[in-house]
């Protein structure tokens, strides 16, 4: 598996904590990472380095993220630089998957949209949806109080990588996420918890397919 993306994956290490999930489950996976601090899809098609990667020819999955692309113009972005990755990744044998992330704190009622643009995107494409920022919705269902975004009111606790991380391995494995290993900072408590959200976000939301709309 490589993902590609940028903060929203690197703050509190979400590849690794997939390779650490993996292993748990007995998947064995091989789990690689470009990232680049606040680059859309296009950013790292232009740096030049993802193509070679992509060629190499031996991933299953090709794990897409930006930002939130709740806007028209950052919809239609992400739609179209998804549709140009997975030309690679289809020639390269795998398969895109898009890692829908979450609004900033002061945006929260545009959850919806991002949700969309994600899932329009994976559509566009065949791909796999990972709805790790309904996963947070639903966990909040049950806790509102619990601290998912950071200080920054952008990027994720602990808590909120640890969700994300959830549903990746389990919407891309097809395996329940209940029961895989947490980091050291969240709680058995919390995990459990994030853990059922990753599933019922899974479930409602596994063969998604919003309306076309801008």
């Amino acid at each position: 598996m490589l993902f590609i993306g940028n903060s929203l994956t690197q703050v509190n290490d979400v590849p690794g904590q997939v390779r650490a999930m993996a292993k748990a489950a007995g998947l064995g996976w091989d789990v690689q990472a470009e990232l680049l601090g606040g680059a859309s899809l296009e950013d790292h098609w232009n740096r030049g380095a993802v193509q070679a990667l992509i060629g190499s020819g031996h991933w299953d999955a090709v794990v897409l993220q930006q930002g939130p692309s709740s806007l028209s113009d950052s919809r239609t972005n992400l739609r179209e630089w998804t549709a140009q990755f997975d030309g690679l990744v289809r020639a390269a044998g795998g398969r895109s998957a898009l890692y829908m992330v979450w609004p900033e704190l002061s945006r929260s009622a545009w959850f919806d949209r991002v949700r969309d643009s994600y899932a329009l995107a994976a559509r566009d494409v065949s791909g796999w949806f990972l709805p790790a920022g309904e996963a947070w919705r639903a966990a909040w269902r049950g806790d509102p109080s619990l601290a998912l975004y950071g200080g920054d009111g952008f990027h994720p606790t602990a808590a909120g990588s640890y969700a994300a991380a959830l549903t990746i391995v389990a919407g891309l494995s097809g395996r329940s996420p209940l029961g895989l290993p947490a980091p050291p900072t969240v709680d058995p408590a919390t995990a459990e918890r994030l853990q059922q959200a990753a599933q019922a976000a899974l479930e409602q939301y596994g063969d998604y397919g919003p309306r076309d709309v801008p």
